[in-house]
């Protein structure tokens, strides 16, 4: 409603004084629509939004107090907007507080995220100035090659012999497939092949003096030829023998990109030792091209990370450990102190290593063998407790060990715990493979540190089931696992190594 400012005499005020008054809005009312000013008020609209509706710049509540001219015709008319104490309540329904237990999910939280990244970012950046202050900038040239590297050579050619051994359980299942050698001949075959290709580079890292990371990166390729040549020596004895029939999980039968065909060959076995996977298949899903604009992309921030765990390393992680007292030996506070100063670097690189791997390089891989499915790990991070940290961060371990590991006991009849235990059992004894021979020391650190997880995992679900409260298993996970275990793991190996007369990087 348009009101002029000109007097139209005494009736004409009247009417405009009556038309100027609105009723008060009952509770009734809050659902009816203004017709004069199109005001429409749900009934499941928040006090906010009515408040908002009636106060906005377009859509406003028409009374006495003029506040804007407005020309029209040729004649200045005012609108009048107000919001009268008497017509609609302040409080009008139960509500939390943002920040109450209750409606804490509820609400968006992005403000404080942002506020997070801030504050990491200011912290970081000073700490980055501190240590530049104090070390002087201390990242080598030669940290991920130099001319001890080449010392390494019988490492580098064990590591291009390794492929003799799945070539060798190839020809095994061949000559099995046609009734050639006994099922015992075969069985004591794949036996002496799986452990040779394990014990091989442990032997030849042992011999040589070989710096840590030239040793720790042979033993990760032998064991996960290892787990690959397991993969497809049992994957075929249950097609040779009858007793699996077609997955009935990850393949479907008549499906257009994945043949449920048993036939052996080499050119299968050979896609699946190259292949992003542990879990072997005559074949697997496809893509229908490579994108190489895409892979160029995700080497180029491979290399950008990579670069960052180095310096992370080399400039943080090393003045630490060098700084430091063995954790078990020296004053508890200072220990203590030293595992708190080198969690937040630690965590980083392991974060860093995590997208490095898991993400970056297993689909650039993927990507260029056309390699479909690339749920290479989940959301983690969420995990409410520990046993869903360990089945959801590195996919293709767990099909793996779930598909030659978990199933197999409760088919011959394990309980489950059991079979949870020696599956974390296997999980052990190769990260302590990986670690504990590159560094030439056995004091079961790692070993030890995998099956803490066993306790972790029932005290964290202990913790679901009572209190039904994602953030304490989430909580334990991230304190003991990144906070304390990793930084902890470090110190321990670092002194135990540096305690070995001529000990090398």
């Amino acid at each position: 409603m348009v009101i002029s400012d000109a007097p139209d005499g005494g009736g004409g005020a009247a009417a405009a004084e009556s038309d100027l008054r609105r009723r008060p809005i009952a509770r009734g009312d809050a659902d009816s629509e203004s017709r004069d000013g199109n005001l429409v008020v749900d009934s499941t609209s928040s006090e906010d939004s009515v408040l908002a509706k009636i106060t906005g710049h377009e859509n406003k509540v028409r009374n006495e107090a003029p506040v804007e001219s407005v020309h029209s015709g040729g004649e200045e008319k005012k609108k009048s907007f107000s919001y009268r104490p008497s017509e609609i309540p302040a409080h009008r329904r139960i509500k939390e507080s943002p920040l109450s237990s209750d409606a804490f999910f509820r609400q968006s939280h992005a403000g404080l995220v942002n506020l997070c990244i801030v504050v990491l970012v200011a912290v970081n950046s000073r700490l980055i100035i501190e240590n530049l202050m104090k070390y002087g900038w201390l990242i080598r040239t030669g940290f991920w090659f130099s001319s001890r590297s080449l010392r390494d050579w019988p490492l580098l050619m064990c590591c291009l012999t390794l492929p003799i051994f799945p070539l060798a359980a190839f020809v095994v299942e061949k000559l099995a497939v046609e009734k050639h050698i006994p099922e015992f001949a075969v069985v004591s075959l794949h036996i002496a092949i799986t452990t040779t290709a394990l014990l091989y580079p442990v032997l030849v890292i042992l011999r040589c003096d070989s710096a840590v990371l030239s040793g720790v990166t042979l033993m990760l390729f032998a064991c996960i030829l290892w787990l690959k040549i397991i993969s497809f020596v049992h994957t075929n004895y249950d097609m040779r023998t009858g007793t699996v029939s077609v997955d009935k999980v990850d393949v479907v039968p008549g499906s257009p990109s994945v043949d449920c065909s048993r036939e052996l060959s080499l050119k299968s076995l050979t896609y699946f030792m190259v292949a992003p996977t542990l879990c072997y298949q005559t074949s697997y899903p496809r893509t229908p091209s490579v994108r190489k604009s895409w892979v160029s992309h995700q080497f180029v921030k491979l290399i950008i990370f990579t670069g960052v765990m180095g310096f992370m390393i080399e400039q943080y992680i090393n003045p630490i450990i060098k700084n430091s007292q063995h954790p078990l030996k020296g004053n508890l506070l200072y220990a203590i102190e030293r595992v708190l100063k080198l969690s937040l670097p630690c965590l980083y690189v392991w974060l860093c290593m995590f997208y490095c791997f898991f993400h970056l390089w297993l689909n650039i891989l993927a990507e260029l063998l056309c390699f479909g499915d690339r749920e290479f790990y989940k959301d983690w991070w969420n995990a409410k407790t520990v046993e869903e940290y360990w089945r959801m961060w590195n996919m293709p371990v767990h099909k793996w060990m779930l598909r030659h590991i978990y199933f197999p006991c409760l088919r011959y009849g394990i309980p489950k715990g059991v079979a949870v235990v020696i599956a974390f059992l296997v999980s052990a004894v190769f990260h302590e493979l990986c670690i504990a021979v590159p560094c030439h020391i056995f004091k079961w650190w790692a070993f030890l540190g995998i099956m803490f997880q066993v306790p972790l995992v029932l005290i964290t679900n202990y913790l679901w089931d009572k209190f039904q409260n994602s953030m304490v298993g989430n909580m334990i996970f991230w304190f003991s696992f990144c906070i304390l275990g990793q930084p902890m793991t470090v110190l321990l190996y670092y002194h135990d190594l540096m305690n070995r007369k001529g000990a090398n990087w």
